[in-house]
């Protein structure tokens, strides 16, 4: 398959051009600009928010025109993650896609499918002259990934339609109903740096975990990198005396699962060999226990140049805090309409050392917002009791499935008319913006899917092709099955 055979080929050529704009979360501004740009030049009613969404209406096509309005919303920022040996500047540089067999990936970085994929259809939708629907609003949300501000932002009024399609789903055959509310927790360890004379320095470094995003693969059992880092210090320092942290590092995004870290610890010279033998040891055994989700681990530990290292008593209680921290799955949904999926869970996402200061950010996502009050403040009573500053942001809300949806009903007939099978209706345990939508726009009905993607917010982010095109064909007859006003 080459690049000449890429079907919708409409969609995909929308997606080539946005892959040639910038655009990590909080950076939007040139995608904002071309979307401004695009609306208008095709004579479109386009309009730009104080936040930065952006809105553009289309006409219904001729015999559409009594038919309700369905906004099609997806967000246009992206995870900006790469190899670590890999020359990138996400501000600047176009993302360089290739074909693998029957998916699109893109060089040693994300690809950014997550949601350049949906603003495609959109505009794909848009700049069509052969597609039937009525009056149809593309919304284009910014920063979704950091914080989902584009959506907290938007102001009642924004949009006017009926129904709403949004496209940042990744199970191509899933129709998602509900999705989990989410907050992050951050925690803060002050210290001084002390001099350690006379112990020997060791670099452990951890690279090659499959990573993924924090919701959406938490049930995977995928390695997380801070808590593997954090517990082979916790085994060291509680088995050999003198044991000093010098530099912890690990994770970028709050949403992702951390895929690689490294830390610097000073050892008495004696103990040395006996660490790299634990550190071997250890490795094996981590290697054993992901051995289905994780095979491409790498372990190495070498001499490091000796430097100050982190008071012992704030490094003991880090560590500590590390290795109680809880991570992944904390409750499972009891709603059998809901099928069993995630209800509640934790990610360690990201921890940096600095001159004297570590910072931890993790994130707690919940379908149950009282389970998720419960969960932050686990994570906070887990940090305060090590001695840390610790606190959780406001967040955002859960979309509660909505009982005898009409869209639902056309999306799920729909797919059955066109592929000869139910598609699976259920919720999601990673955030959408419906759940924000749900507040401000209390009867809008709503609905999520798209095609499938696999390892986003990770370097391996990959889109299965012939998915795009039964979404496509899919939402394209959905749009000629909406009801009259």
């Amino acid at each position: 398959m080459n690049k000449r055979e890429l079907k919708p080929a409409a969609v995909f050529e929308q997606f080539a051009k946005i892959n040639e704009i910038p655009r990590p979360s909080k950076h939007e501004e040139k995608m904002i600009e071309y979307l401004k740009n695009w609306g208008e030049s095709r004579g479109l009613d386009t309009k730009v928010d104080e936040t930065g969404n952006v809105i553009i209406r289309k006409a219904a096509t001729p015999g559409y025109e009594n038919r309700k309005t369905v906004i099609l919303q997806s967000h246009m920022d992206m995870v900006c993650d790469k190899l670590v040996d890999v020359e990138f500047d996400f501000d600047r540089d176009p993302i360089r896609t290739y074909i693998d067999g029957e998916w699109l990936t893109a060089e040693g970085t994300t690809l950014g499918a997550d949601d350049g994929i949906g603003c495609a259809i959109e505009l794909a939708i848009l700049d069509s002259n052969d597609v039937e629907h009525g009056p149809i609003e593309c919304v284009f949300t910014r920063d979704e990934e950091t914080g989902l501000s584009g959506a907290e932002g938007m102001k009642a009024g924004f949009m006017t339609g009926d129904y709403l399609i949004n496209l940042d789903s990744e199970d191509e055959g899933e129709i998602f109903v509900s999705c989990a509310g989410g907050r992050n927790t951050t925690a803060k360890f002050t210290f001084q740096r002390e001099q350690a004379d006379g112990l020997f320095f060791l670099r452990g470094q951890l690279k090659g975990l499959v990573g993924g995003h924090s919701g959406d693969d938490i049930n995977k059992k995928r390695a997380n990198a801070i808590k593997l880092l954090g517990r082979f210090l916790y085994q060291t320092m509680k088995r050999y005396e003198g044991v000093r942290l010098a530099q912890f590092h690990s994770g970028k995004l709050h949403n992702a699962i951390p895929r690689d870290g490294e830390f610097v610890i000073g050892v008495p010279s004696a103990v040395k060999e006996n660490v790299k033998a634990d550190w071997n040891v250890f490795a094996a055994q981590v290697e054993d226990e992901f051995h289905v989700t994780d095979t491409t681990m790498v372990w190495t530990m070498e001499s490091a140049d000796a430097q100050p290292v982190i008071e012992a008593g704030v490094a003991q209680n880090f560590v500590r805090a590390l290795q109680a921290i809880d991570n992944g799955i904390y409750a499972i949904c009891q709603d059998e309409a809901l099928g069993g999926m995630v209800e509640t869970s934790s990610n360690i996402a990201s921890v940096h050392t600095e001159e004297n200061v570590i910072n931890i950010l993790s994130s707690q996502r919940s379908n149950v917002m009282s389970n998720l009050d419960n969960m932050c403040a686990t994570i906070v009573a887990t940090f305060e009791q090590a001695g840390a500053e610790a606190w959780s942001s406001d967040g955002y809300p859960a979309w509660k499935m909505r009982p005898g949806s009409k869209l639902t009903e056309i999306v799920r007939d729909t797919y059955k008319e066109l592929f000869g099978k139910d598609p699976i209706v259920r919720g999601i345990h990673a955030g959408l913006e419906c759940g924000l939508f749900s507040e401000r726009y209390p009867d809008l009905d709503m609905v999520s899917f798209g095609p499938t993607l696999r390892f986003v917010h990770t370097p391996d982010e990959r889109l299965h092709i012939p998915t795009v095109q039964m979404v496509w064909d899919h939402l394209l007859l959905v749009l000629k099955r909406i009801p009259q006003k």
